[in-house]
């Protein structure tokens, strides 16, 4: 799909934190249409020649750029920014990394690993991995959001009321997000897009991916919406689907808790099917497993189901 946009932002246009005192790039009327440049989650301190030793030394500070912020016309505290998501220009690399300290399993993982992804970012067939392995690609932005209405500085890293760093997957080409306003304008900014990732994220990376995003900027006015919500066009996990789930569940009184025994136990799962290396097979689970909630009603012990799409192993 070829969609000439109204505005195009550029990706030198960006920020590492939310603040509503950030001038805006540009202004917009409700209703445009805007592409916007998105960096790598890295924030181009990684690239298709990258070692293990430039993910150990990643400066946090400089990760999860966002592009903007946009100020869009009319935008007033109480109302909700519609964004449409229409296209994609993906870059056709990415990058998938363990980093120490970070993700649900760091206690088990905690040396850095590192893979490059190579795809065609016109057909967008599933991804090579290692041996045999082949990734759907399913693209989205991983952060998009409006200005939070504190003053001051705000971490870019944690997903917030207004949105920000969700890594929701089903974010894709089709979705209508709407997204809380709390300051004139709204000053809305996007990046950190991925090439494919599953819920939950759970090495603390998906395929992390440089890639143009064009999305329709419309208004709601006094919607006075809590959170974010959002409508999908169609199904959701049919490029999962085709072959089944094997499924890993953690049971116990801490979700968190349970949540880490369905990944671990998926990880060696997935290892020993794959004849992949466990952190080869975390990296994995990252880019297409799901965490779902099961059951959370029959206190004191809930259910968190881990899936993993057997059609990534052919």
């Amino acid at each position: 799909m070829t969609i000439t946009p109204d505005y195009t932002i550029h990706r030198d246009k960006g920020h590492y934190g939310w603040n509503r005192d950030i001038a805006p790039v540009c202004t917009v009327a409700p209703g445009s249409v805007v592409t916007i440049e998105t960096v790598d989650a890295s924030g181009g301190q990684l690239n298709r020649n990258s070692t293990l030793d430039e993910v150990a030394a990643l400066d946090f500070d400089k990760v999860n750029p966002v592009t903007g912020p946009v100020f869009v016309e009319g935008a007033e505290p109480g109302d909700a920014l519609k964004v449409t998501i229409l296209d994609f220009a993906p870059s056709g690399w990415g990058w998938t990394a363990i980093i120490p300290g970070f993700g649900l399993l760091a206690d088990r993982f905690s040396e850095p690993a590192l893979h490059i992804w190579e795809y065609d970012p016109d057909a967008m067939a599933p991804a090579a991995y290692v041996s045999n392995i082949r990734v759907p690609l399913k693209p989205f932005p991983g952060t998009i959001g409006v200005s939070p209405a504190e003053t001051g500085d705000h971490s870019v890293v944690n997903p917030r009321n207004v949105g920000g760093n969700m890594d929701t997957r089903d974010l894709s080409a089709g979705t209508e997000l709407h997204l809380p306003v709390q300051v004139p304008g709204a000053l809305f900014s996007m990046g950190d897009a991925h090439a494919a990732q599953g819920d939950g994220e759970v090495c603390g990376t998906a395929i992390e991916s440089p890639m143009d995003i064009t999305v329709k900027l419309e208004l709601v006015k006094s919607m006075k919406l809590n959170f974010p919500r959002f409508s999908t066009p169609g199904p959701v996990s049919t490029h999962f689907d085709a072959k089944g789930y094997e499924v890993c569940m953690g049971i116990g009184p801490d979700l968190m808790t349970s949540a880490k025994n369905a990944v671990s136990d998926m990880v060696d799962l997935v290892s020993v099917k794959a004849g992949i290396s466990p952190p080869e097979a975390y990296m994995l689970c990252s880019v297409c497993g799901d965490l779902r909630i099961s059951e959370i009603v029959d206190m004191p012990d809930w259910i968190v189901s881990f899936y993993f799409p057997k059609v990534v192993l052919g």
